[in-house]
């Protein structure tokens, strides 16, 4: 009985060292692969250059602005508003997605216009070529003093 003990004893020390024996010899399992690092980047903005900015002499209270805005590959301007401004877009270049709240997504190509009345909230305007350029000329009509954009 002694000797089935000792050999059992024996045995599971056998057993013991074997299994750490293995794990210390036993090839390491692979590090999981890396993961990229994803960036998230916002498109890039418009930018507006003024062309003309003049008070209306016959209208009191009353400036006409006009200016170019370009919309490099893939930009987007923020949801904004003109104040009450009146606002006429012309496309010259490209092509521009832009929407109104509580209407529907319009898409306008070189050669096509829209306006906007006073008070509106422009909720969406986008260049959508992610490798061509865009450009609108604008022209606003507004209370002398007012900025022509304001962003939300």
């Amino acid at each position: 009985m002694i000797g089935m003990r000792v050999s059992g004893a024996v045995l599971a020390a056998g057993m013991a060292a074997g299994a750490v024996g293995w794990t210390a010899t036993a090839p390491r399992p692979a590090d999981p692969p890396a993961v990229a690092a994803v960036t998230w980047q916002e498109p890039p903005e418009e930018t507006v250059s003024v062309l003309l900015e003049q008070a209306l002499p016959n209208v009191p209270g009353k400036t006409f602005t006009s200016a170019i805005v370009d919309f490099p590959p893939g930009s987007r301007a923020v949801p904004h508003r003109h104040g009450q401004a009146f606002v006429y877009a012309y496309v010259l270049d490209g092509t521009v997605r832009s929407q109104l709240e509580g209407q529907p997504v319009q898409t306008y190509t070189a050669g096509q216009n829209w306006v906007e009345p006073p008070g509106a909230h422009h909720v969406l305007t986008e260049n959508t070529s992610s490798s061509e350029p865009a450009k609108l000329l604008v022209v606003f009509i507004s209370n002398t003093g007012d900025p022509i954009r304001v962003a939300d």
